[in-house]
C-alpha cells in the first residue's frame, strides 16, 4: 500500500471513530434524560448530599434500532463523613459504548460541604474527582477494504489516561445548583505517532464539559409538590445543550414528569418511592431530529438505594 492510500485510510477510520465517540451532536461523555438522579457522575460535589449511604444504577439504550448506536451504564456511590457529616466520599463508574468504540471510567468523587446558616437549611460544597478513563477500539467491527493493512492488525486498540474534574454544589431544602468540569484533561486518543513518517497533528481529543445544573421544589399542596430542573452543557466545538425537565411529585411516592432537550428530543419521565430506601425511575426519549425516521427512541432507567446511618433515623424521600 503507498502512503497517500494509507493515509486516506487513516483519515478515514479515525473520522469514523471520533463520529461515534461523538455522536451526531458532537456528543463525548454520554448524556443522561434523569439528570437530577445522577448527579454525582457529572459533579463531584454532590457526593454525600443524600445524608445516607446511597447506591445508583442507570441503564440508557439511545437511539433504538440504529445499528452501533449509544449503550450506557453508570454506576454510583457515596456516603457522608466525619464527626459532623461535612465531608462526603464515593465511586462512579461509567460504561459507554458507541460503534467499535467503548469508553471506561471509573473516579473517586470527594466533597467538603460548609453549612452557610445555623439550622443547616444551606450548605456550600466543593467536590473533586479522579480516576482513570479507559478507550477500547475494535477494529474487528469494522468492515475494512484491505485486511491486510498493518494500521488494523491489531484487533483492540486500548487507549488509558487519567481523569481529574471538580465541581461545587449549593442546595437548600427546596434549591439547588451546581457547576462542574468532570475532567479537565485533553487527552488525545489519536496522533501523530499512530502512523510512521506522517505529519499529523492530534485529530481526536477530549473536549472539557461544562455543566451548570439547577433546580427548585415547589409546594403546590400537602400531597403535591412541583419541581422545575435544568442543565446546561458546553463543549468546545459542539452546539450547546440544554435540557429543561418538570416534574411532579404526588404523595411522596409518584412522580410524573416531561421534558425537553434544545433541539434533539422530548422525554416523558416516572419515577416511584417504592419504600423509603428504594427508588426506580422510567424516562422514554422521543427524537426531534432526522434520526427519528430510523430509531425508536432513547430508554433509561435508574435505580437508587439508600442506606440509613441509624434505624430510627426517618427521612422524607428527597426530590433531588
Amino acid at each position: 500500500m503507498n502512503l497517500n492510500i494509507k493515509s486516506i485510510a487513516y483519515w478515514a477510520v479515525t473520522m469514523l471513530i471520533i463520529v461515534c465517540i461523538e455522536t451526531i451532536n458532537a456528543q463525548q461523555d454520554p448524556q443522561y434524560t434523569q439528570y437530577l438522579y445522577n448527579t454525582q457522575i457529572v459533579n463531584p460535589g454532590y457526593t454525600g448530599s443524600r445524608e445516607v449511604l446511597s447506591f445508583g444504577v442507570l441503564g440508557r439504550v439511545q437511539w433504538v434500532n440504529v445499528e452501533g448506536s449509544p449503550r450506557t451504564g453508570t454506576f454510583t456511590v457515596s456516603s457522608p463523613l466525619g464527626p459532623e457529616k461535612n465531608m462526603g466520599l464515593g465511586l462512579s463508574i461509567v460504561y459507554d459504548q458507541i460503534g467499535p468504540a467503548t469508553e471506561s471510567n471509573a473516579n473517586i468523587d470527594y466533597s467538603y460541604s460548609i453549612q452557610l446558616d445555623r439550622h443547616d437549611i444551606s450548605k456550600l460544597s466543593f467536590g473533586l474527582k479522579a480516576g482513570m478513563d479507559v478507550l477500547d477500539v475494535d477494529y474487528t467491527k469494522l468492515t475494512i477494504f484491505e485486511n491486510y493493512d498493518p494500521l488494523f492488525q491489531n484487533t483492540v486498540d486500548n487507549k488509558i489516561q487519567p481523569q481529574i474534574g471538580a465541581g461545587i454544589y449549593y442546595n437548600t431544602q427546596k434549591f439547588y445548583a451546581g457547576f462542574s468540569v468532570p475532567n479537565f484533561l485533553n487527552s488525545k486518543h489519536f496522533d501523530e505517532s499512530s502512523l510512521e513518517d506522517e505529519d499529523l497533528e492530534s485529530i481526536a481529543i477530549e473536549r472539557l464539559h461544562y455543566f451548570f445544573i439547577t433546580g427548585y421544589v415547589f409546594e403546590l399542596g400537602p400531597n403535591l409538590k412541583f419541581k422545575p430542573a435544568a442543565l446546561t452543557k458546553f463543549v468546545s466545538g459542539a452546539p450547546l445543550q440544554w435540557d429543561g425537565s418538570a416534574n411532579f411529585l404526588i404523595n411522596e411516592k409518584i412522580t410524573l414528569g416531561a421534558s425537553y432537550r434544545w433541539n434533539s428530543s422530548i422525554s416523558a419521565l416516572a419515577g416511584f418511592q417504592i419504600s423509603q430506601s428504594l427508588f426506580i425511575g422510567l424516562a422514554y426519549d422521543h427524537d426531534t431530529t432526522t434520526i427519528k425516521d430510523y430509531s425508536n427512541g432513547s430508554y433509561e432507567a435508574i435505580i437508587r438505594f439508600d442506606i440509613f446511618n441509624r434505624l430510627d433515623k426517618v427521612l422524607t424521600p428527597r426530590f433531588f
